[in-house]
């Protein structure tokens, strides 16, 4: 069984940045495509990045781009999102979530194992 741990929320002003990490346990974590997702109040989680087995390959919804980065350390089992320029729309918990890689990198059903998620809040 794999488990995911996120950290690096917390509450900042818009503008602010945040590096969010998701750790897993196990020994399977170079074979995992990884992912963000995130849902904020009243709405359905939605995806907001990927990246390959290899960290090669990053996937992007169009919100996330240019201001949030996904990437990867496979000798530390971490995947990470740093988040540039903070809006209060980014407001949501934030969840990682690995994969087989079934080469569907944005919808839930393709992700085997979820973490519990980090808040992140951006106030105006």
């Amino acid at each position: 069984q794999v488990q995911l741990v996120e950290s690096g929320g917390g509450l900042v002003q818009a503008g602010a940045s945040l590096r969010l990490s998701c750790a897993a346990s196990g020994h399977m974590f170079s074979m995992f495509t990884m992912g963000w997702f995130r849902q904020a109040p009243g709405k359905e989680r939605e995806f907001v990045a990927a990246i390959d087995w290899s960290g090669v390959n990053t996937y992007y919804a169009d919100s996330a781009k240019g201001r949030l980065t996904i990437s990867r350390d496979n000798a530390k089992n971490t995947v990470y999102l740093q988040m540039n320029s903070l809006e209060p729309e980014d407001t949501a918990v934030y969840y990682c979530a690995a994969q087989f890689n079934t080469g569907t990198y944005s919808k839930e059903s393709a992700y085997e194992y979820w973490g519990q998620g980090t808040q992140v809040t951006v106030s105006s």
